[in-house]
């Protein structure tokens, strides 16, 4: 057995369908008594529901969350963490929707409990992101952790096809992370084995049968070793593409990465894994071209400029050329050779 290092923090998870009704329980366990709950505006019904069982423990509802979470958003956010005097928060939706609450807990310290809709993987991880001027700054920081996450198979029923297969692939891009950083321990490298097998099963079923529940938790449950996985290694290149494209042009997270990761994945580790990731993305109707979600040709080397400004862990030395031939790859979006 070779030597590694392996880190990993404590979080709560409980899984099932029908847990969400638990979050009372969850909120009491943290010791806390106010629970602001944050939402986007598409899942407000949802919040309704965690609002009706918090009774008394809800002091407000924070509904503005916007995806690649900009300054301004995440400014107020915390603000009304404070102004409604909350001892904690309870965030459900998917990444952008957790990645607010990251940014609450990041700026006042207040715990969070994740009820994840979608198949992210972010409310695992203590990596949070701010946008701001068109730039999307990361970090990590042990606090913005949530202490306990809610997997609620149900609630992800109301996720559509369309949006479920580019965020399985955004859960997938966590998994190739694991494998590509040389120095992720064995147990990183277990959980993104097993997580992209999940997910690799249970996305086309979710896909074609929107309504197996069966396949919903297979996918939840491989976003949540996805999101292990991402825990326990370093961000490559591809997250430095996809963080600029986001940011820079408004693109769709989950979308941006499930483009980007055939090409990345053949880059990083092999052809064969790219061309497999590329052909999963098409059985789930996902985008595989990046001007199919809006880049503009011109794009593509400002993309680039901004994505290796700042320097970034890769298996394989990266410079601006290389990565302007990834987007452009990407910007085509022909299978990867």
């Amino acid at each position: 057995m070779e030597s590694f290092i392996h880190q990993q923090s404590a979080v709560r998870v409980l899984f099932g369908p029908g847990v969400l009704s638990n979050v009372p329980e969850e909120v009491r366990r943290l010791g806390a008594q106010r629970a602001l709950v944050i939402t986007s505006s598409t899942r407000t019904t949802d919040a309704d529901e965690t609002v009706r069982l918090l009774g008394a423990m809800a002091v407000g509802v924070f509904a503005n969350t916007v995806t690649h979470v900009p300054f301004g958003v995440a400014q107020e956010a915390a603000e009304a963490s404070k102004t409604t005097g909350a001892d904690c928060c309870v965030v459900i939706g998917g990444g952008s929707t957790i990645g607010v609450g990251k940014a609450i807990a990041h700026e006042t310290g207040l715990p969070i409990i994740a009820i994840p809709t979608t198949y992210s993987g972010s409310e695992m991880t203590p990596v949070y992101g701010i946008t701001r001027d068109g730039v999307k700054t990361t970090g990590r920081d042990p606090n913005v952790q949530p202490k306990t996450v809610i997997y609620d198979p149900l609630l992800t029923l109301k996720v559509p096809p369309k949006i479920a297969g580019p965020s399985g692939l955004n859960a997938l891009a966590h998994c190739v992370a694991a494998l590509i950083d040389r120095e992720a321990s064995p147990v990183v490298r277990m959980f993104a084995d097993a997580g992209m097998n999940a997910l690799k099963q249970a996305l086309p079923i979710v896909v074609a049968q929107p309504d197996n529940l069966e396949a919903r938790s297979n996918a939840l449950y491989g976003s949540w070793l996805a999101g292990c996985a991402l825990s326990g290694s370093r961000m490559n290149i591809h997250y430095r593409i996809c963080h600029a494209l986001g940011a820079g042009y408004n693109l769709p997270h989950a979308e941006v990465h499930g483009v980007m990761l055939p090409y990345t994945t053949a880059f990083n580790l092999d052809v064969s894994r790219g061309q497999e990731i590329y052909d999963l993305a098409v059985r789930v109707g996902a985008p595989t071209s990046l001007k199919a979600i809006g880049l503009p040709e011109e794009g593509v080397e400002s993309v680039a400029k901004t994505a290796t400004q700042t320097p970034s862990y890769n298996s394989k030395p990266v410079d601006q050329a290389s990565v302007v031939k990834l987007i452009r790859e990407a910007y085509v979006g022909e299978r990867p050779r």
